[in-house]
């Protein structure tokens, strides 16, 4: 598998993101206390199909559903199901598709009506490290360089970087090399590249960045019950500089959000 991709390879990957990202932008209009993360799956599942793709998670290495919805102390890889999301919850959705011979893969955590304070800070300052951590992806940068942007920035927040699971190349696999891990050391790694795609994906805890896994084999847990947040953006590097493509613009306007983060990652 390539880590150069060519222009064309780009752009399909990117179509695929941008169906990702209007996925979550449709579902951030559903998602309010009382529905569950099955009829949200479901949900997801009829717009991906509706748009002449397929769900990228769906049987990819036999995991049974559409979305991961881990709400809460839940890190990533929560299996939908019939439970109800409440007041208070957060919920991390993160979804892929495959469209064109090629993936998109991204994801966000949202709030379920009131958070508590300290809950919305973490969400702030995660999503921060996702875009730092995207400043770094540019050519002659190392893997290293994107994970100390992340990891430093979280760490003197407070904040717990989880290891066990990282971001990745991606195209016409979901999970490519090179791993993106969000903790490291500047100047290490695999040097990047004009045309290399990553998905980078910073899931930050609360307390302690040590996770457990239930028995069903896919849910990761924060080992101390507090929670956990998941941002994820794919990007390119197009003339030497990190470029999105995917965006949260949709959840943004579903939720009334003026926001303008990604203006200097955009073309």
């Amino acid at each position: 598998m390539s880590l150069i991709k060519s222009s064309e390879e780009i752009e399909l990957i990117r179509e695929s993101a941008l169906l990702v990202s209007k996925t979550l932008g449709m579902l951030a209009k559903e998602i309010k206390p009382g529905i569950s993360t099955i009829k949200l799956d479901s949900l997801a599942e009829s717009f991906i199909r509706d748009n002449d793709a397929e769900p990228g998670f769906l049987g990819l290495y036999d995991f049974p559903n559409t979305l991961c919805v881990s709400p809460n102390d839940q890190v990533v890889h929560g299996i939908p199901n019939e439970k109800e999301i409440e007041n208070g919850d957060i919920l991390s959705i993160d979804c892929g598709v495959l469209k064109n011979g090629y993936f998109g893969d991204h994801a966000y955590t949202f709030e379920v009506g009131e958070v508590e304070s300290n809950v919305k800070q973490l969400l702030a300052v995660a999503k921060e490290s996702l875009y730092l951590g995207i400043q770094q992806f540019k050519s002659g940068n190392r893997v290293g360089d994107v994970g100390f942007a992340i990891q430093n920035h979280n760490e003197l927040n407070g904040y717990g970087v989880v290891r066990e699971l990282v971001g990745h190349g991606i195209g016409k696999e979901m999970h490519e090399k090179p791993e993106m891990p969000n903790y490291g050391r500047r100047g290490t790694g695999k040097k990047f590249k004009d045309g290399m795609v990553v998905a980078i994906e910073p899931m930050i805890n609360l307390g302690t960045p040590k996770v457990n896994q239930l028995d069903d084999g896919w849910t990761i847990l924060t080992k101390d019950g507090k929670p956990s947040v998941h941002f994820e953006h794919n990007i390119a590097i197009i003339e030497g500089k990190p470029r999105l493509l995917s965006t949260f613009d949709y959840i943004y306007e579903s939720l009334g959000i003026n926001s303008n983060e990604e203006d200097s990652f955009k073309d």
